[in-house]
């Protein structure tokens, strides 16, 4: 089987605090993207401002979208805690939801444009001192997810 299922996906600090600096955001693009592939998803693109943060990410139809959030917000929360990944101090708390829309393949190009704007979107809210995310792209061929019989073809 053949798929390719894409989403973005948006959430916001608590209280669209001024949280996520530097540290954290060099943080939660590493923290995010394990996360994601231990719940059958891959994170092509992070944007990020000091308020809130969007993904580009592509799932495995057997991907439980519910608990790969809980896991990406809760997890990274407690972790980034715990190990004071912040250069200004900050808990990093997450409000509670988040926004999810389906990407067409045809629009993943303009989704990543989109979230690489993010600073330039929300001038007060970008990060001083991150440079921003450098996206992931599938080696030729591999852009989808194939049974294990697929693969050996």
């Amino acid at each position: 089987m053949i798929h390719h299922l894409y989403c973005h996906i948006v959430w916001t600090t608590r209280d669209r605090e001024s949280l996520i600096d530097a540290g954290l955001a060099r943080f939660l693009c590493r923290f995010l993207r394990q996360i994601a592939r231990e719940e059958r998803a891959h994170v092509l693109e992070i944007g990020m401002v000091r308020t809130h943060v969007h993904l580009l990410a592509r799932l495995h139809p057997m991907t439980n979208l519910t608990r790969l959030l809980q896991r990406l917000k809760g997890s990274s929360a407690a972790v980034a805690g715990k190990e004071r990944h912040s250069t200004e101090g900050h808990d990093l708390r997450w409000a509670k939801g988040y926004a999810i829309r389906s990407v067409s393949p045809r629009a993943l190009q303009v989704v990543r444009e989109y979230l690489r704007a993010q600073p330039i979107r929300h001038p007060d809210a970008a990060i001083p001192g991150w440079m921003g995310d450098q996206g992931e792209y599938d080696p030729a061929g591999r852009d989808e997810w194939r049974s294990g019989l697929r693969r050996r073809l």
